[in-house]
């Protein structure tokens, strides 16, 4: 996931259950100050989520990457769980689990 070309905002919390997530109810960088728990999304530059961390008390407690088909459709979704252990979701170009 390279920086240089990523926006990155803050979220309370996501909705649905299907990958990938959807980032809900934005925090202003003030807003950070007062949370405990909040989520970090990162933008590539067509606004698609590429990934987010999941934050409690300074540390990354969950960490989502994607990474999309030429389409627009969900390619791979990798997830880092609190235990540090990696799990990879390969998806079709109709964005099914393979």
């Amino acid at each position: 996931m390279s920086s240089d070309s990523l926006t990155t905002r803050h979220f309370v919390t996501y909705s649905g259950v299907k990958l990938p997530f959807k980032l809900v109810n934005e925090l202003t960088e003030a807003e950070l100050d007062n949370r405990n728990t909040y989520f970090r999304g990162y933008f590539d530059a067509e606004a698609r989520l590429t990934g987010f961390d999941k934050i409690v008390y300074g540390e990354v407690e969950l960490a989502h990457r994607y990474a999309y088909h030429g389409n627009g459709a969900l390619r791979q979704a990798e997830i880092t769980d609190a235990d540090e252990e990696v799990t990879v979701l390969e998806f079709g170009t109709d964005g099914q689990p393979c």
